[in-house]
């Protein structure tokens, strides 16, 4: 209805100057329509455009196929040390995220390219590795009033299940034990590339994944207030073991 009343509104004008005889002219009428043709032709090509509610929706280009793992001979993958990273960070009061990190784990995939559901992972960090770039603090996180490191040196984790989906996206499902509590966790997986180790030419992969925790439900609840809710951020290349 707006691109009518628009129209008309133009049409209107122009007939109303040639009316009144004071200076329109032939030349000027068809001048009149073409501006009128010219802007319904704007209002409907905006009308158009994807987004409008008014508008037609225009379907987005199928995603680009995704990294396929079954490129990759099965066999046991193990984290690589010099490109391995396990970090998570939390709100403190609102000011902001702090980043911290463990710099000592370990990363096993068993990997069965030809079914990937079948494979297995498994994860073992050192606590006392915990770095917060902050040295007063890290003692006090391997401290009884957190991760207790002296009774609970090692966080694990076993997948239970793996759901890797055809655009390399997916989702690994395992328990997770810290301080002897052992929870499920589901981590958003990404997997980025298959290829081969540039120098040895081992076969290898890597992959970017996601998961959010509770730290009182591992019993970790000193200052439950502050930072309750724990974001865990994976980045991990794995090289075959010949």
């Amino acid at each position: 209805m707006r691109l009518i009343h628009f129209t008309s509104s133009i049409l209107a004008i122009g007939f109303l100057a040639g009316c009144s005889g004071a200076e329109a002219t032939a030349e000027k009428a068809a001048a009149t329509a073409e501006t009128a043709s010219k802007a319904a032709s704007a209002v409907q090509h905006a009308a158009n455009k994807p987004g409008r509610p008014d508008g037609p929706k225009l379907s987005g280009k199928p995603s680009a196929p995704g990294v396929d793992i079954s490129g990759l001979p099965s066999g046991t993958y193990k984290s690589e040390a010099g490109h391995a990273y396990i970090a998570f960070s939390y709100d403190h009061q609102g000011y902001s995220r702090p980043i911290l990190r463990w710099g000592k784990f370990d990363a096993v995939v068993n990997l069965d390219s030809e079914t990937p559901a079948n494979s297995t992972v498994t994860a073992e960090i050192d606590v006392a590795s915990i770095d917060s770039g902050v040295d007063v603090f890290d003692e006090h996180l391997v401290s009884a009033d957190w991760f207790d490191a002296a009774n609970h040196p090692k966080i694990t984790f076993s997948s239970t299940e793996v759901n890797q989906i055809v655009t390399g996206r997916g989702t690994l499902t395992g328990d997770l034990t810290i301080m002897g509590v052992t929870r499920p966790v589901v981590l958003t997986t990404k997997l980025n590339k298959i290829g081969k180790n540039f120098r040895n030419q081992n076969d290898m992969f890597g992959i970017s994944a996601t998961a959010h925790v509770k730290r009182a439900d591992f019993g970790i609840d000193k200052y439950i207030s502050t930072g309750a809710d724990i974001a865990i951020k994976l980045e991990i290349e794995f090289q075959k073991e010949n």
